[in-house]
């Protein structure tokens, strides 16, 4: 995998992390079927975590959930180190 097929991979699962939030968000607010947690967390896992934290932040969603508020700025800096080990690595 490439520099630019890499960035690209992490561009789309941090919009997808984002924007998955504020549609979750949404949903609750009108009592309509929820996206599931585990689904929250595996597009986080798979590089959306930045993405998902920024969301949660800006929707104002899931932040009285500890392993959110707690977990997703985790997960967050721990991607953002590999992807920049992974970046050096490619360059």
């Amino acid at each position: 995998m490439g520099i630019w097929s890499l960035a690209a991979l992490i561009a789309v699962m941090n919009l997808a992390g984002f924007f998955i939030m504020g549609m979750d968000k949404k949903r609750a607010r009108n009592n309509h079927y929820r996206i599931s947690e585990k689904t929250l967390w595996n597009i986080a896992f798979l590089g959306g975590a930045t993405g998902a934290t920024a969301g949660m932040k800006h929707y104002r969603h899931k932040t009285k959930h500890a392993q959110f508020k707690y977990g997703l700025p985790l997960l967050a800096i721990i991607e953002i180190g590999i992807f920049t080990y992974l970046f050096k690595l490619l360059a």
